[in-house]
């Protein structure tokens, strides 16, 4: 029988995946608003555009590195959804402190 203290660390563990994906949705949300204006505008640099579409496959590749990684460890689900979703995140972050410049 799983103890009272293992479930919790479980429920608590998915709730912080949980929070990070929902801060990370944000962010994203704003990132897209961010380039949509400045595409409207006509002030997106080709870096910028290029780079919308390079970090995707970049990101994606590191998170599936990472997730191959932690399940090839043992790790539970939770730890593996886990490390695919902080090379998102933590791109998600950097892009919107440079486009909130």
């Amino acid at each position: 029988m799983i103890s009272a203290h293992t479930q919790f660390q479980a429920a608590r563990a998915w709730m912080d995946f949980s929070l990070a994906y929902g801060q990370m949705c944000v962010a994203s949300a704003e990132i897209i608003t961010r380039r949509c204006m400045r595409m409207a505008q006509g002030v997106m640099t080709g870096p910028e555009a290029a780079g919308m579409v390079l970090e995707k496959a970049t990101a994606f590749a590191t998170a599936m590195e990472r997730a191959v990684v932690a399940a090839a460890a043992g790790a539970e689900p939770v730890r593996i959804a886990s490390a695919a979703l902080r090379p998102y995140s933590a791109k998600t972050r950097l892009n919107v402190r440079r486009l909130r410049r």
